[in-house]
């Protein structure tokens, strides 16, 4: 059974003013929204989930996933994928070494290279393993980024309004294949979003930050 993300009494404050409190659990293949305007905290959360929380802010309560607590864990240990607005390929690497990246380390050349051309197929990009990002449009640089995440087996999602940058044909396009990955692969979504169409394209409970009590 797939695991949930658990947010337990999670609390955020910075210089004694409260930014965040939540207490929730995002079931697999679920997606929490956490709304509210620029400088409320919705990415100071994800921080603090991805385990990057600088160290100006202070927050109590745990992060699980599943039974795990991964509270204290380095960010490499979490087992959490994130997508950003932007895209953060490699600009030195090509798509295929983009993707290698997400694969990590082991198995033999051939296999990886399977792997990575199935995962091109995936996403309606085949024969693009030599191509240079920078020729690419921004609806492709957003699968293949999406991809390398996905390729490193993450086990809960963290999305820091992934879609923003997207006109809107392509910002559905990309939303509809994140959240169908998502509920295919059983991952719990902690998303993040001042745009109503994502929460109701997410489908899942909403949170809102209302108060912006600092910028953050």
């Amino acid at each position: 059974m797939a695991d949930a993300l658990i947010l337990q009494n999670v609390r955020i404050t910075r210089n004694e003013a409260l930014l965040v409190a939540i207490n929730h659990s995002i079931a697999a293949g679920e997606v929490l929204t956490v709304m509210g305007p620029s400088g409320v905290g919705k990415s100071t959360l994800l921080s603090y989930v991805a385990g990057t929380l600088a160290p100006d802010f202070e927050a109590s309560g745990m992060v699980c996933l599943g039974a795990t607590d991964i509270t204290a864990l380095p960010p490499a240990r979490r087992g959490i994928g994130i997508l950003f607005q932007d895209d953060l390929l490699f600009p030195h690497l090509s798509v295929g070494s983009n993707l290698a990246f997400g694969l990590g380390s082991g198995g033999t050349r051939a296999d990886r290279r399977r792997r990575i051309d199935d995962a091109l197929c995936e996403i309606g990009l085949k024969g693009y393993a030599n191509r240079d990002p920078a020729t690419l449009s921004g609806g492709q640089k957003a699968r293949v980024a999406l991809m390398r995440m996905l390729l490193s087996q993450p086990r809960a999602l963290l999305l820091d309004e992934a879609f923003s940058g997207l006109d809107a044909s392509l910002r559905h396009h990309i939303r509809t294949l994140v959240f169908d990955w998502a509920r295919r692969m059983a991952l719990p979504v902690l998303m993040v979003t001042h745009d109503l169409e994502d929460a109701e394209a997410a489908g899942g409970p909403v949170e809102r930050l209302a108060t912006a009590n600092l910028s953050v």
